[in-house]
């Protein structure tokens, strides 16, 4: 992975802006220059490392004080004799840059295994060492890891070889996530010393780490490596807005520093409160001060930082927002706690904002120093994710923590809900540039929600999700049958988006022959969502002509004699002549009353109507009515369903099957993938209805059939 030597802007390291030293403390900047010619000359302490990689060592003895260093050191010798003789553009020796991608990993926490694997990263790639040497010299996992940041050769894919590495990488990473954080370190590398390269190329490189490497970053939380690259990205892709940014955070460097005095107010009040506490101020990098002047407009001198609280115990966390709270205002919207429900990429922290008397406003992260090491390194602090470590306190065991749900895709946080759905849908994608747009797209989408499945069960979705990713996520390509679903209890159509905590139910027809409408398209955001319904509408040309909720015109039936409903009703009033009214339909067994219309005739509602409250507020007198010998009688029914092709047909057909004549039937234009139908219907027995109710009710898209309340349109 060859790595180029100068910063984006053409500055030295010792100058470039993201490493500026008033914004960032730290090690000291490592002279990679001096690296390489101790690499090649310099002599080795006697029976230790060779100087070139002491950094490496001190910095992972400082997270692993017991690590064993032997095998550094033989992965050291093989990467600088492998590697003797290449040189970097810049003029360096090729050996610094596995160099500074072991140092990056060995300061964020990576365990042995990972660092062995990073010097060894390009060996194969660029040198004639091969995997069979790698893995008998260091073991399966190192073999493993160094294949899957191998790229493959564009002698053999062509233009299709970056996308196809890539898509190599990932399906690595779904088995072993350390692949992802040596890929990360090697750009972060590469885009430090990229200034050498020709602009079009710094611009196409920087483009890739933006719409992917970032992303990813994001995802499996390796903050520290997320914003450095962020600024290298923002230097070459917005130069413009990079320089008024540097303009903005360099004269508030030279200004007093609000957050200084904010901060002490902060230890005094936790201090008096008994409560152990660090508190650092934390200033913002170049992207982030970005962000928050494009939304405010006008920056504030604390807008340039945060205060960062770090306690021991979650208990603390609470206890020092709530002191904060107390002796500060609080900002209340941007409260947000991230400890009770932790990001999906293991992040978990308390956000505040207080207020002080003077009037500036503080951001305030809370969280402890072991949730502060996962936010930054992130799977890294995982150490070796695949062998459990001893200790309820270590960085494993929280991360643990944060990652577990009671869905089994989340229990392991090396294979969090965002990996498991990539890794399905890149199978049906064979095509490498579909794979690529593919990608891009589903990694821009930088927020996840979890939903509640109806059997117990969650899902893990991306931030506006619909139904129908819902259904494809659970379903697979069972989904095609999906009519409808019920979000939080009360029915939904299927372009419903979904929000983090919901419960959804799926409603799958029982013809497993129907498909998705082209409409769907409109409205999914999960990929696999996008190329399963796509498929099927490729597969099936004739099927996608018949969108399911294609504008139907309003359609009347009428069908059997217009008989007279007997009416069975036995009303107080001799010689009356007694009607069934039609905007209830009453049938036996219904608790009906009558009211005396003009002409002497008696009108029986059911006692819920709503034309019997109308009536009793005008004063008209009710009339008893009681049910005699049940017979025929006539009901008008509302069907509620999800439109599709043969709706219609399949009801009637329902209808008929029952023995029941249909009157009159009217369907009305479909709003938002729902169709009503109105039926008015001669029963030849009244007992009849319920069953015939659960018969239509049976029919695949119909969800609801209800007495009509309002006369039906002949």
């Amino acid at each position: 992975m060859s790595a180029e030597a100068a910063s984006p802007n053409g500055a030295s390291p010792e100058t470039r802006p993201v490493d500026n030293p008033g914004r960032r403390r730290g090690r000291a900047r490592i002279d990679l220059r001096r690296l390489g010619r101790a690499a090649l000359f310099g002599p080795a302490s006697r029976g230790g490392l060779p100087d070139a990689i002491g950094h490496v060592a001190e910095a992972h003895r400082a997270h692993f004080p017991d690590a064993d260093l032997a095998v550094l050191r033989r992965a050291y010798v093989l990467a600088e004799t492998s590697h003797r003789g290449q040189m970097r553009k810049s003029g360096e020796p090729y050996i610094t840059h596995p160099l500074a991608v072991t140092l990056i990993l060995a300061e964020l926490g990576a365990e042995t295994t990972t660092l062995t694997a990073s010097l060894l990263h390009d060996t194969v790639e660029d040198t004639e060492v091969t995997l069979d040497q790698v893995r008998a010299g260091f073991g399966d996992e190192v073999c493993y890891l160094v294949d899957g940041v191998t790229k493959l050769e564009k002698v053999d894919y062509g233009a299709a070889a970056e996308p196809e590495t890539f898509r190599k990488m990932l399906v690595a990473t779904g088995d072993d996530v350390r692949v992802m954080s040596i890929k990360l370190a090697d750009r972060l590398h590469n885009m430090r010393t990229l200034g050498v390269m020709r602009p079009e190329k710094q611009v196409r490189i920087a483009k890739v780490t933006s719409d992917v490497l970032i992303p990813l970053a994001e995802r499996l939380g390796v903050q520290a490596l997320k914003t450095e690259l962020e600024d290298l990205v923002f230097a070459i892709l917005h130069p413009a807005e990079y320089e008024i940014t540097r303009a903005l955070i360099a004269a508030q460097d030279a200004a007093a520093d609000p957050l200084a005095a904010i901060a002490d107010d902060v230890r005094r009040v936790l201090r008096e409160a008994g409560i152990t506490a660090e508190v650092l101020i934390r200033p913002r990098h170049f992207v982030s001060v970005h962000r928050v002047r494009m939304k405010r407009g006008e920056l504030c001198p604390t807008d340039f930082g945060r205060l960062l609280v770090l306690v021991g115990e979650d208990a603390d966390c609470y206890g020092a927002l709530g002191e904060l709270h107390t002796c500060f205002t609080p900002v209340i919207s941007e409260f947000k706690d991230f400890i009770a429900s932790p990001k999906f990429n293991l992040y978990q922290s308390l956000h505040t904002a207080v207020a002080t008397p003077g009037g500036d406003v503080a951001e305030v992260l809370i969280r402890t120093h072991l949730m502060h090491k996962v936010a930054e390194a992130g799977v890294v602090a995982l150490g070796n994710p695949y062998v459990p470590l001893d200790g309820p306190q270590s960085a494993a065991t929280i991360a643990r923590a944060a990652a577990g749900t009671t869905d089994g895709e989340r229990v392991d946080p090396t294979r969090p809900g965002w990996l498991s759905r990539l890794l399905a849908w890149q199978e049906s994608a064979p095509d490498p540039d579909t794979f690529w747009s593919t990608l891009r797209a589903d990694l821009a989408q930088d927020r996840e929600i979890t939903v509640f499945r109806a059997d117990g069960g969650t899902l893990g979705l991306p931030a506006g999700a619909s139904c129908v990713d819902a259904a494809y996520a659970q379903h697979g390509e069972k989904a095609h049958a999906c009519i409808g679903a019920r979000v939080n209890g009360r029915l939904a159509t299927l372009s419903t988006v979904l929000s983090d905590g919901d419960t959804v139910q799926l409603l799958l027809a029982e013809d497993t022959a129907s498909g998705p409408s082209p409409d769907w398209l409109g409205h999914v955001r999960t990929p696999a969502a996008r190329i399963a319904i796509t498929g099927w509408l490729d597969a099936h040309p004739e099927g996608a002509a018949v969108p399911a909720a294609a504008p139907r015109p309003i359609a009347s039936v009428t069908g059997g004699a217009m008989r007279r409903a007997a009416a069975g009703a036995v009303v107080g009033v001799p010689n009356a002549t007694v009607r069934l009214a039609g905007c209830c339909t009453p049938v036996p067994p219904d608790a009906v009353t009558g009211f005396t219309v003009r002409g002497g005739a008696v009108t029986v509602h059911r006692e819920g109507c709503p034309s019997v409250a109308r009536m009793l507020s005008l004063g008209r007198p009710p009339v008893e009515v009681n049910w005699g010998a049940t017979g025929d009688c006539r009901v008008t029914l509302v069907a509620e369903a999800f439109g599709r092709p043969q709706l219609l047909a399949d009801l009637t057909e329902a209808i008929a099957t029952a023995g029941v004549a249909v009157v009159s039937a009217t369907v009305e234009p479909p709003s938002e993938q729902r169709v009503r139908h109105t039926y008015t219907l001669q029963l030849p027995d009244a007992a009849g209805l319920p069953a015939l109710m659960r018969t239509m009710r049976d029919v695949p898209g119909v969800y609801d059939v209800s007495r009509a309340q309002h006369p039906a349109t002949a």
